[in-house]
């Protein structure tokens, strides 16, 4: 594990192999093509990120050391009533936030109590709860099940009834960092098989999983709010793909390190964490889907797992 790296959360992640010396060259020629016209509309647009910022609509909820533990933050998109959510004691922890689908309220992982495990809190940082053992949980659809990780395993859970389903082959592990669809039926989680990350896709009631991509250290999927694009990282930086393992692209391509990615509301956008290296400290940046020149969003200690709504 690579102490100091993250608080707390999708820490297997960070056990990462070895950049392949030969990379797919498609994608190494797309990250070129990429890269050139992200120069080039820097060059163009100078100043104008300023106000490409004051456009962007939505809060941003993330977890920052800022006040000097790990707590839960939110900003607006466009850089606006940055608020501090949680406050917590005697060096506990709360990270990894996720807006419900109306927005109204919070998943987060907390090592409040001495255990780590999956909180619900409003989105105003008030009646928090704790739901279950585990982390790196994430909302259904309709707001009416999480699904999580649990010593190695994707697991759902009913928010009515508690009850939990266990959907990753027992055999496979480590399984982490699931994702449900806007559908309601697929998760994608990222699993560690034969010494390399790969992401895949299995049925939200369990079952055999699809393997979606396995090079460059691929984790960390997320949904496009129409279901037909996954964001992902990879050792340095952030890439889209579909479902499908088509249409594989570049979002960033700059200097450092690149992760936590997640979609705007509307998908057009990416917020996702910066660092000079993997080790931080980390930035807050938004960036167009296609591509293009980043906008810094904050500025101040190390900030990391946001989410969008």
């Amino acid at each position: 594990m690579r102490a100091g790296h993250a608080p707390l959360g999708r820490l297997w992640y960070r056990e990462r192999i070895p950049v392949p010396a030969v990379r797919e060259k498609r994608l190494k020629r797309r990250r070129i093509a990429a890269l050139g016209a992200a120069v080039v509309l820097v060059w163009l647009c100078g100043s104008s990120a300023g106000s490409e910022l004051r456009g962007l609509k939505g809060r941003i909820v993330f977890c920052s050391n800022r006040s000097g533990t790990w707590a839960l933050w939110t900003i607006g998109a466009d850089g606006t009533g940055l608020r501090q959510l949680t406050r917590s004691n005697n060096g506990e922890k709360d990270v990894d936030p996720a807006f419900s689908p109306d927005g109204k309220q919070v998943l987060f992982t907390s090592t409040r109590g001495g255990k780590t495990g999956v909180w619900m809190m409003g989105a105003d940082g008030a009646r928090l709860k704790r739901l279950c053992d585990g982390g790196q949980a994430e909302w259904s659809a309709d707001g009416q099940s999480i699904v999580f990780a649990r010593n190695d395993r994707i697991h759902t859970r009913g928010l009515v009834d508690g009850k939990e389903t266990a959907i990753s082959p027992e055999d496979w592990l480590p399984c982490s960092g699931p994702a449900w669809s806007p559908d309601g039926k697929t998760i994608a989680f990222a699993a560690r098989s034969g010494g390399k990350n790969a992401l895949y896709l299995v049925a939200a009631t369990g079952g055999k999983p699809t393997k979606v991509y396995d090079k460059r250290g691929a984790c960390e999927p997320h949904w496009s709010p129409d279901g037909t694009q996954l964001l992902y990282e990879t050792e340095t930086h952030v890439c889209r793909i579909r479902p499908d393992g088509t249409k594989n692209r570049y979002v960033t391509v700059h200097a450092g390190v690149q992760r936590y990615p997640r979609w705007s509301p509307d998908g057009r956008h990416v917020v996702f964490c910066q660092g000079v290296s993997e080790r931080g400290p980390w930035q807050l940046y938004t960036v167009p889907a296609r591509g293009g020149a980043p906008v810094k969003l904050t500025d101040r200690g190390s900030d990391m797992y946001p989410d969008w709504k």
